[in-house]
């Protein structure tokens, strides 16, 4: 990497991760002009997080990890100023994602991201986006926010339990794990009251039970992925009213 080289995720859960929870929040509530700078904000916040956890881990290039993650936390606090002023309740979340974020700093500084808790902290934080965007989509602190979080929680939850299985241990409980996993899905959202969502999760359980375990090059997994979340998103747009 050049040392001058804008700082750019790679990862493509990540950017599925910034969007998809985000895009419920909207759709469970009404579209307002005020989500643009509010996505805009979470985008930086998102691109911030990113060098400085990096910094964490690089020490030769700290200094320019360092610089984008201040130059993208500083985008973020200007778009995230009007959301709010005119939604001061979303100031509730930040000790919550401060809280989340603390467990993928120790993570990082142990050298153990690839561990589960970590995953699923960063997957929590992420889907609270989407009760940021319900609560300025006109939404207030109900059932349906608490649903919002919960499909993206299960939804990339799913997904870890796939890249493990095709990834970093396919030979073992993995497999089984994420098999089982989307046998359960159903049940969940059932007590959730939205038996209908499981329509939103059928790629994601037939992936599962067609890919785990077999070797497959990270490009169509990627590709996969993809796909997957665009469904999710089309699907659930359809179903999180019902």
């Amino acid at each position: 990497m050049k040392k001058r080289s804008i700082v750019i995720p790679h990862e493509h859960g990540g950017w599925a991760m910034v969007s998809v929870p985000f895009l419920l929040g909207l759709f469970a509530g009404k579209p307002q002009w005020m989500h643009l700078p509010l996505f805009m904000g979470w985008l930086f916040l998102y691109l911030s997080s990113y060098p400085f956890l990096q910094s964490m881990k690089n020490k030769a290039n700290r200094r320019h990890w360092i610089t984008w993650g201040t130059i993208y936390g500083l985008l973020a606090a200007c778009c995230l100023v009007p959301s709010l002023v005119s939604h001061p309740a979303l100031l509730v979340f930040g000790p919550l994602l401060l809280a989340l974020l603390s467990v993928n700093i120790w993570h990082t500084r142990h050298k153990s991201e690839r561990a589960l808790l970590n995953d699923l902290c960063a997957i929590l934080m992420f889907s609270l986006s989407g009760a940021a965007a319900y609560l300025v989509g006109g939404g207030g602190w109900d059932r349906m926010m608490a649903s919002v979080v919960l499909f993206s929680f299960l939804y990339f939850t799913s997904s870890v339990f796939f890249v493990k299985a095709i990834f970093r241990e396919r030979e073992n409980r993995w497999i089984a794990y994420t098999r089982a996993y989307h046998i359960l899905l159903p049940l969940v959202l059932w007590a959730a009251g939205h038996p209908w969502m499981i329509l939103a999760y059928v790629f994601s359980a037939a992936r599962a039970f067609a890919f785990a375990g077999k070797p497959m090059r990270p490009s169509k997994a990627g590709i996969i992925e993809i796909v997957g979340a665009v469904l999710f998103v089309i699907l659930s747009a359809v179903l999180i009213q019902r």
